[in-house]
C-alpha cells in the first residue's frame, strides 16, 4: 500500500469519526429541544385521570385526592349514613334535576355507581370553600336540626348538604356538589376523570 493510499485512508477514519461524533453531539443536543415540546408533569397531572385505591378505606371514612386541581372525596358510608339519604324533604334538588352537576349514571339517591361509595368534587357550590365531613353519627354536635343526618358543612357561609352531597333548601349554595366521570376498575380501584365505558 503506497502512502498516498495510506493517507487517503487515514483521512476517510478521521472524516467518519468526525461525523460520528457530530451526529451524536447533535442528538444529545437535540434531546431538550425535542422535550420541551412534551407537556410537563404539572400539565399532564392537571387534565390526566387518577387512579384511587380504595380498599382499605373503612365505613364511615373519607379520602381525598386532587384531580384538576380540586380535592375528589371519597366516602364509603355506612348503613346509617345510607339510610339517612331517604330524607328529602329538606333538600332543594333531592333528584338531581341539574345534569351539570354529575353524569348520568350518578342520577339516584345515591348520587354514585355503588350506594356505599361516594365520589365527589369537595367543594362549596356557593363559592368553592371546603366544605366539613360531618358523619351521621356527629351530626348532633351541629345543632342544624332535627332534619341533620350529618353530611357537608360549609362553614364559610352555613350552606350544608347531606350525605350524597345534596344541598338543603334555604342556604347559600345554589345546587348540589359536583360528581365528576369516574369508573371502576376493579372492586378496590376508581379512575376519577374518565366515565364508565359501554361495554363495562
Amino acid at each position: 500500500m503506497s502512502e498516498q493510499d495510506v493517507e487517503k485512508s487515514r483521512r476517510r477514519f478521521l472524516l467518519g469519526s468526525v461525523a460520528v461524533l457530530g451526529g451524536v453531539g447533535a442528538g444529545f443536543a437535540a434531546i431538550p429541544f425535542v422535550s420541551s415540546f412534551q407537556p410537563s408533569a404539572r400539565a399532564r397531572a392537571v387534565g390526566a385521570p387518577v387512579e384511587i385505591d380504595i380498599s382499605k378505606l373503612e365505613p364511615g371514612q373519607r379520602v381525598i385526592h386532587q384531580w384538576r386541581g380540586q380535592p375528589v372525596w371519597v366516602v364509603r358510608r355506612t348503613t346509617t349514613m345510607m339510610e339517612a339519604l331517604e330524607r328529602t324533604d329538606a333538600l332543594a334538588d333531592p333528584e338531581s334535576q341539574q345534569v351539570d352537576q354529575q353524569p348520568t349514571y350518578a342520577v339516584n339517591a345515591s348520587r354514585s355507581i355503588k350506594p356505599e361509595i361516594l365520589v365527589m368534587i369537595g367543594l362549596c357550590t356557593h363559592l368553592g370553600c371546603s366544605p366539613t365531613f360531618v358523619p351521621a353519627e356527629s351530626g348532633a354536635e351541629f345543632q342544624l336540626g332535627s332534619d341533620w343526618a350529618g353530611g357537608f358543612f360549609c362553614p364559610c357561609h352555613g350552606s350544608r348538604f347531606d350525605l350524597a352531597g345534596r344541598v338543603f333548601a334555604g342556604y347559600p349554595a345554589p345546587s348540589n356538589m359536583r360528581v365528576p366521570p369516574h369508573r371502576y376498575l376493579s372492586e378496590t380501584r376508581i379512575l376519577i376523570g374518565e366515565d364508565q365505558r359501554s361495554d363495562a
